[in-house]
């Protein structure tokens, strides 16, 4: 297979092409640099080619290749630290000429690398992709971008092309390279000053390069895609804190942690089930491992890291950075002593020369110490040349006769006023660069800042358009919708209810519980299957955080982003008594206000009175609709019941399953009597057309249904499963 791999080089790139040879593929590698900067072993060609040249496509009809893979968010070709506008248009003018040059192939496939980057605030569950992106920043909204162009390019001219996001990788960095993972810079941090700064309101999830290239590669092997779209994620879910810890533990020596909880909770982790169930994923390096391995590089190779100004985490690094300092200040020194014996051994062999009698070596030497280093050396360099010409001369005239010499003094002067004035411009030119490069950084910084409140005030202006034209914050609104529910059955309510709340509460994941007893609560419907991650039994008074705060009459809202609990809950009363229990999912973390609380409250008893009037009805069913004297549902009953769950399962809103009961010869009265025992207060018993005995089981499907018919057996009777035509 002729694999042709785009990106600067880096890790990454190196651990691909590693891969890609063992594999036995035939690889090219257009490195987008004009200039013959990096090579690689077992590259079969390479391009130093910008990506903008014209001559992509030559390079793309001459290779043909099976597979392009552009490392796109981990190009380190393009410097995002300084230039981020100017980067940003140059990464999507890149990636337009790729794929202008790619499409005219016909054949293949493009495979787009981008990261968690394209999203931005906190999720409550992990990332799925197909999440609308939310770039912040340039380099986020390039990459974004490039992901867009790659999804047009496919819908629009039929090219194969893959985006695979992947979720915070990280390795052994480059030596003396810095990179932008929590574990880099946690490990980077102690080093320099043996402290760590730690957010734990931050929880993330990362992925080892070794890792990320092995799953990279099952795509590239993979003919058939299923999908455009994959999320390459350890899905191993952990906070600043507990890295901070894992780093403090290999690193060793007196490391503080500083815990600097700085904004609201933010949780940001991709979902990679889709992978998963395609490629079969398997994660070989876990936090423990992978966070060693890179703590231990940097440890050995740290002073490729460090500045001459850090100190270290431990007082032997003080000491060797104090050192280091000291000998790089000493450095000019030195290397003055050592040329000026150069030059004073050059200029004692040119006496009396034909010609270099008139060049003067001391000039020279003083003019290049002003060149390099500037006004300083230049001073030092002079007195040097004082020093070696007042020797020379005591050879041939006494020290009195050189003191008296006017030309000695005349000379010196020379010497002074050139190289002070050449030190002086070297220095002046010097810091007006460093002036413009640190006035630069700083305007960047603040269009960084410009983007990022011009981006909030998008959002707020969006959300009230959204508001205004919607009108979904009025209580006209909320009333029309919620009064909806009056055209469904009392069977029917429950369910619809959920599907109701999901769009007032703009949710799609939306669970309604039905509160069963003092301590349990039983899942009746739910839009997703997110929405059912508690199951379909609860312990509600076991939630302190949560029961405390509906018992109060009040809506829980999960500050602390708990997984075991829903982001936002509320509970419908009726005559004192909690009847029902509403949880929303998918929330993200800005709409956990105060103002959202209060809408799901005026929502919640907007509807209540359907939703009491539901559950009185099916209990009235109970009493008044039975086959008499038993506790099974008549025909009619029974068959509006079954229609309502049949319905509302083929919509997604719930699970059940219909049983039909092997009563043999005994009557349906006293089989019912005997399996009420062993069923829920949830499920129903009832006849149909056929006149035979059936159970219909709420949340229940066709993987743990055996457990009821189980139960059904040992009491005696073979139960068998129905479908929906019955």
């Amino acid at each position: 297979m002729n694999v042709l791999l785009i990106g600067g080089g880096n890790r990454l790139v190196d651990a691909l092409i590693n891969k890609l040879n063992k594999s036995s593929h035939k690889i090219y590698w257009l490195t987008g640099q004009k200039e013959k900067k990096v090579s690689r072993k077992n590259v079969f060609e390479t391009y130093h080619f910008s990506y903008t040249d014209s001559n992509v496509k030559d390079i793309i009809e001459s290779v043909r290749p099976d597979v392009v893979l552009f490392t796109g968010a981990y190009d380190t070709d393009f410097d995002w630290k300084y230039n981020g506008q100017e980067e940003a248009l140059r990464y999507t003018t890149a990636v337009v000429n790729i794929l202008t040059a790619y499409s005219m192939l016909g054949e293949g496939r493009f495979i787009y690398l981008s990261s968690q980057e394209v999203f931005n605030g906190s999720y409550a569950n992990d990332i799925s992709e197909t999440a609308a992106v939310s770039a912040r920043g340039f380099k986020a909204s390039a990459i974004s971008q490039g992901e867009a162009l790659c999804s047009n390019y496919r819908e629009i001219q039929g090219v194969n092309t893959i985006i695979l996001r992947l979720d915070h990788v990280y390795g052994l960095p480059e030596k003396g390279q810095t990179e932008g993972d929590p574990c880099f810079e946690m490990c980077l941090e102690a080093l320099r000053t043996g402290k760590i700064p730690a957010n734990s309101r931050e929880k993330f999830s990362m992925l080892y390069l070794n890792d990320a290239v092995e799953l990279i590669y099952k795509v590239i092997e993979k003919d058939d895609a299923e999908h455009a779209c994959y999320h390459i994620s350890s899905m191993e879910v952990i906070d600043g804190m507990q890295l901070a810890e894992m780093v403090r533990d290999k690193m060793g020596g007196e490391i503080a942690i500083i815990d600097r909880p700085v904004g609201e909770n933010r949780r940001l982790v991709l979902d990679g089930r889709r992978y998963q169930k395609e490629f079969e994923q398997r994660i070989f390096t876990h936090y423990e491992k992978g966070v060693d391995r890179v703590v231990q590089y940097m440890k050995q190779y740290g002073d490729t890291f460090l500045k001459v100004g850090d100190v270290g985490g431990r007082w032997s690094g003080k000491g060797w950075h104090t050192a280091k300092r000291v000998f790089k200040s000493l450095l000019p020194f030195i290397e003055s002593l050592v040329c000026f014996i150069l030059f004073f051994m050059l200029n004692q062999q040119t006496v009396g020369s034909q010609y270099f009698s008139r060049l003067d070596f001391y000039l020279l030497y003083v003019l290049v110490f002003a060149i390099v280093y500037g006004q300083q050396q230049a001073i030092f360099s002079a007195l040097l040349s004082v020093l070696g010409y007042c020797l020379q001369q005591a050879y041939v005239h006494s020290v009195y006769e050189v003191l008296l010499d006017y030309n000695t003094y005349v000379w010196m002067a020379q010497l002074f006023i050139v190289g002070m004035a050449v030190g002086y411009m070297r220095d002046y030119l010097r810091n007006i660069q460093e002036d413009k490069e640190e006035e630069i950084r700083r305007l960047y910084e603040k269009i960084e800042g410009i983007a990022e409140i011009n981006d909030s005030n998008v959002r707020m202006k969006q959300n009230f358009e959204a508001q205004i034209v919607n009108q979904k914050d009025s209580l006209g609104k909320v009333y029309e919708i919620t009064s909806q529910l009056d055209q469904y059955g009392p069977e029917e309510v429950l369910f619809y209810a959920a599907q109701m709340m999901g769009r007032l509460m703009n949710s799609q994941d939306v669970a309604v519980y039905l509160v069963v007893n003092d301590d349990y609560a039983r899942l009746y419907s739910a839009t997703s299957a997110d929405a059912r991650k508690l199951g379909s039994s609860i312990q509600y008074t076991a939630m302190d955080e949560m029961y405390n705060e509906l018992r109060e009459g009040r809506v829980y809202v999960n500050k602390t982003m708990a997984g075991d609990l829903p982001l936002m809950a509320s509970a419908v009363f009726s005559e004192g008594d909690m009847q029902l229990i509403l949880m929303l999912w998918g929330i993200p973390w800005q709409r956990m206000t105060l103002a959202e609380a209060n809408r799901l409250t005026i929502i919640g008893t907007l509807i209540q009175n359907a939703l009491v009037r539901a559950s009185r009805y099916l209990e009235g069913l109970r009493q008044q609709r039975y086959v008499e004297g038993t506790n099974v549902l008549n025909e009619d009953a029974f068959t509006k019941l079954v229609i309502a769950f049949l319905e509302a399962r083929n919509k997604g809103l719930t699970e059940c399953a219909l049983l039909e009961i092997q009563t043999g010869r005994q009557g349906c009265e006293q089989a019912a009597d005997v399996l009420s025992n062993s069923i829920r207060s949830t499920d129903y018993l009832g006849v149909l057309e056929n006149g035979k005995l059936y159970a219909l089981l709420s949340n229940t499907n066709e993987h743990n249904v055996e457990g009821v018919m189980e139960r059904f057996r040992i009491a005696g009777y073979d139960s068998l499963l129905k479908e929906a035509e019955v």
